[in-house]
């Protein structure tokens, strides 16, 4: 006859089993923004590709029309959100190239970075773009958002940029909705591909998009690895 296991043997071996049956958690990200972030759901975007590459993920917003992260941190109801505890939460102002507003952001982004390092989570900058009449100010708009990130030691999702990447490869992108601001369902579909991929740092999965080519779907892929890849340079 076999003898018995050890006593502490058969511990670890049940607590093992124990932990492998236990399902992984949720990663949980909170998004602070305005309507660049609630247009066409991006925080549910967001999560969706999560859980289609097998990624227990839980997206939730606060995000007001016409809000800049100074009216968030006035009103409080973003505060009171951060301190349910989160993994990541996610701030957006407008497009930031004014010197100004540049400013703001990075203030904004410290005070807010307090309060998100108080429950344990990490701060992340998601780069907007400018509206279509000042495309010009898109380099401008990207080192705010960077200067931001780098203020606070958090993560950049350089949206903007992906943007950017995209149009470099195909000009015929429709990325901006019908005012020249807010995005098409294709501008948020890239924005949530780049998010994706800067927060759980590999490609995003691939998923069915309507309205776009096979070849379509595959430069908005690109694009997001490259805005990402060159972050890393």
């Amino acid at each position: 006859m076999a003898s018995p296991l050890p006593s502490a043997l058969l511990s670890l071996l049940i607590a093992a089993a124990l932990s492998a049956s236990q399902p992984a958690p949720a990663t949980r990200i909170l998004f602070i923004g305005n309507s660049l972030t609630y247009t066409n759901d991006l925080p549910g975007r967001v999560c969706a590709l999560a859980r289609a590459a097998g990624r227990p993920a839980a997206c939730e917003s606060v995000a007001k029309p016409d809000y800049s992260l100074e009216d968030h941190w006035n009103d409080r109801e973003a505060r009171r959100a951060i301190a349910r505890g989160w993994d990541l939460v996610v701030l957006q102002q407008g497009p930031s190239a004014l010197p100004e507003s540049r400013v703001l952001l990075v203030e904004l982004a410290r005070r807010f970075d307090v309060e998100i390092r108080k429950t344990g989570a990490r701060t992340a900058l998601y780069m907007v773009w400018p509206s279509r009449a000042r495309r010009a100010d898109f380099d401008r708009v990207s080192e705010s958002y960077a200067i931001a990130a780098t203020a606070v030691g958090g993560l950049l999702l350089p949206v903007g940029d992906a943007w950017q990447s995209a149009w470099a490869i195909d000009p015929s992108l429709s990325l901006y909705g019908p005012d020249g601001l807010h995005p098409s369902s294709t501008g948020t579909h890239l924005a949530s591909l780049a998010i994706y991929r800067g927060i759980f740092n590999e490609p995003a999965p691939t998923l069915p998009m309507a309205g776009l080519t096979a070849a379509q779907a595959g430069v908005l892929r690109r694009a997001a690895d490259d805005a990402l890849a060159r972050l890393k340079k």
